[in-house]
């Protein structure tokens, strides 16, 4: 399942939320190509290698991911606690800190505290990596955690210039954590037009959540209208057209509004 997410409330904008769930095979990085072959701006992923042929022509920035570097140091500190893996996680969260106190604020505002407050603590921290990493074996798995921040460095640094842009891509992660606990009770959808069907359905229920909505009783309200509903309008029923609870067809608010990474 890819999962591509639409949630700028963090940085101060109302439109509504969504997530969209794409069903493959296998998990080739030429299905992602395939789904953003039109897409131009800043896609903030995982570190994937499947992504990398997106940006090789320039079409596509790379925002990378914190909460993926601070993880992989983590890690490391609970398993075998060293001074590097126990102040790489601190400095991780300073900036984490400074995220928390300007979220949903407008992406202006972001951007310049991000520049005034993010960008000295970037610095020092990207010379701390390089020299700790003269320390190390390079085949310890702290060199190799370290050697993955660096050789993305200029993506992880990247949302200190756009406000619009997080400091990590928890949004998709949060929108998947309901796939990865399904596994624990099913492990097959049976086909690919099953695996379809799950995404399409991990869709309407992962967008019905990111606004607000109770996903059992959206499904409720939607099944209970559909079989009568102008197909032509069908679209009036999708999670952010809908308002909680509304069992009327003339209730519906009706906005226009697409995905965007």
């Amino acid at each position: 399942m890819w999962t591509y997410v639409r949630d700028d409330r963090p940085a101060g904008d109302t439109a509504a939320q969504a997530v969209w769930f794409a069903y493959s095979p296998d998990r080739r990085g030429e299905h992602p190509h395939r789904y953003l072959e039109d897409f131009n701006g800043t896609l903030q992923a995982a570190a994937y290698a499947g992504f990398n042929r997106l940006y090789d022509s320039g079409r596509i920035q790379e925002a990378a991911c914190w909460a993926h570097v601070r993880r992989k140091f983590f890690d490391l500190y609970e398993a075998h606690p060293s001074p590097i893996t126990t102040e790489a996680p601190e400095r991780i969260g300073s900036l984490y800190v400074i995220e928390s106190e300007i979220r949903g604020r407008s992406p202006d505002e972001r951007r310049r505290e991000r520049q005034t407050r993010s960008r000295p603590l970037l610095t020092p921290l990207q010379s701390w990596l390089q020299e700790s990493l003269t320390r190390l074996s390079r085949k310890s798995e702290t060199a190799v955690a370290i050697n993955c921040a660096l050789g993305r460095w200029p993506a992880l640094v990247r949302y200190c210039d756009d406000g619009l842009l997080e400091i990590d891509s928890n949004a998709a992660e949060r929108a998947l954590r309901a796939v990865a606990l399904g596994r624990k009770n099913y492990l097959f959808a049976g086909s690919d037009s099953g695996g379809e069907r799950a995404a399409a359905i991990y869709s309407l229920i992962g967008s019905a959540k990111l606004n607000g909505q109770d996903p059992e009783a959206y499904l409720r309200n939607v099944l209970a209208r559909i079989a009568d509903y102008p197909v032509t309008r069908v679209v009036e029923l999708l999670p952010w057209n809908v308002a909680s609870g509304v069992t009327e067809p003339d209730s519906v608010a009706i906005t226009e509004h697409g995905f965007r990474l």
